[in-house]
């Protein structure tokens, strides 16, 4: 029977080890050096024996999936380039760099066995294997970033078993080209909502207003800036090339609509808004996910009295809708709403909204609000 190693069993590679099992025929054995975080994952189902001992995890394996970060990831290639691996055996990664871990992969010319830059564009805010969900991956796109030449047919063997594991949408670009658009679509904004938090909390040193005064737009603009701050400086540091490039350009798209507001130029200022919008309303729907992992909530108009939150929750509880967070928002500078729910998933999203707009409670999400 043919095997699959997951080296790292936390949220991203349990739950690969996950689609793997419930899905294909792959006997899935994990690595990780961590053997609590083995035991767990070999108790719940999730893979069939874990190792903490490198060769043995990939013996004979068919598939070698690298599911820590990239730096990680290259010190894992090196050792593996002095591991026997079975012949034809594939080996890919999970990280959201491609460039850096591609070329470290073919540098490693003892490596013997066919890599292939992989990166699932979903996650979570949970982590760890007891986080892990055989649904993270399903309507996400996949990216796979084969060299030019890579066999065809090593890709479509690694595409094929995705594609009916994941349940993702497969996709195949270059390294250096991936790392460019997530650098724009991920990477970028995290450094900008970053900086506007970092810039806002300077000012609030001075004059608490600032955080009192933030309210719904600015906790939502800014919501990525959690994000854990080692990861993200190691995503920065694997993707400097692409970033740089990114970032003189941001850089220089602030000075032009500085420019235009210190010289009163409105029809500048308001050509500036409507490009941003047009282009902001021609993004595709919520049908694949994307590298900004989507929140499922919406927000709710309720009257002020005793009893207004917990009648929501009833309507909800009693019609199995599980309310994964709930926020009073404390003014309303840009939501009418005063109730912020968010939801696991979009079926629940939808769900709720039905339940709440048959009982007369007005229901939004921040994207149909008027403008003010």
């Amino acid at each position: 029977m043919k095997k699959a190693a997951i080296l790292g069993i936390g949220l991203i590679g349990g739950s690969l080890a996950r689609c793997l099992k419930e899905r294909t025929n792959l006997i899935v054995e994990g690595f990780d050096s961590s053997k609590e975080s083995l035991a767990l994952a070999t108790s719940a189902g999730i893979i069939d024996r874990g190792h903490t001992d490198l060769t043995q995890a990939v013996a004979e394996a068919d598939f070698v999936f690298l599911a820590v970060p990239v730096q990680a990831a290259k010190g894992l290639l090196d050792q593996l380039s002095h591991i026997p691996l079975k012949k034809g055996c594939i080996l890919s990664d999970v990280g959201s760099t491609k460039e850096e871990i591609v070329a470290h992969a073919n540098q490693l010319k003892e490596l013997s066995a066919i890599f292939i830059g992989g990166h699932p564009m979903a996650g979570s805010h949970r982590s760890g294997v007891q986080a892990t969900n055989p649904l993270l991956f399903e309507n996400a796109y996949y990216v796979l970033t084969p060299l030019p030449d890579t066999p065809t047919s090593d890709v479509e063997r690694l595409s094929d078993l995705l594609s009916v594991a994941t349940r993702g949408k497969l996709v195949t670009m270059a390294p250096e080209y991936h790392d460019q658009v997530v650098g724009a679509i991920s990477h970028l904004p995290h450094i900008i909502a970053s900086g506007l938090v970092n810039q806002v909390s300077r000012y609030n040193d001075k004059n608490e207003w600032f955080h009192r005064l933030a309210a719904g737009g600015f906790r939502d603009l800014t919501r990525i800036a959690a994000a854990h701050p080692i990861m993200w400086r190691d995503i920065l540091l694997s993707n400097r090339k692409a970033i740089l490039h990114l970032m003189d350009d941001w850089i220089a798209e602030m000075e032009g609509v500085r420019e235009a507001i210190a010289e009163a130029n409105a029809e500048e200022i308001q050509s500036f808004f409507t490009r941003a919008k047009i282009s902001r309303e021609g993004l595709p729907e919520r049908r694949f996910k994307g590298m900004l992992h989507p929140l499922y909530e919406c927000y709710v108009d309720v009257p002020d009295y005793p009893g207004a939150i917990a009648a929501v929750s009833k309507l909800l509880a009693d019609n199995e809708v599980n309310i994964q967070n709930i926020g009073v928002m404390e003014n309303r500078e840009d939501c009418a709403g005063v109730l912020r729910l968010v939801f696991v998933d979009e079926e629940k999203l939808i769900r709720a909204r039905e339940l709440l707009r048959a009982k007369q409670y007005y229901v939004f999400d921040l994207d149909e609000q008027e403008e003010g």
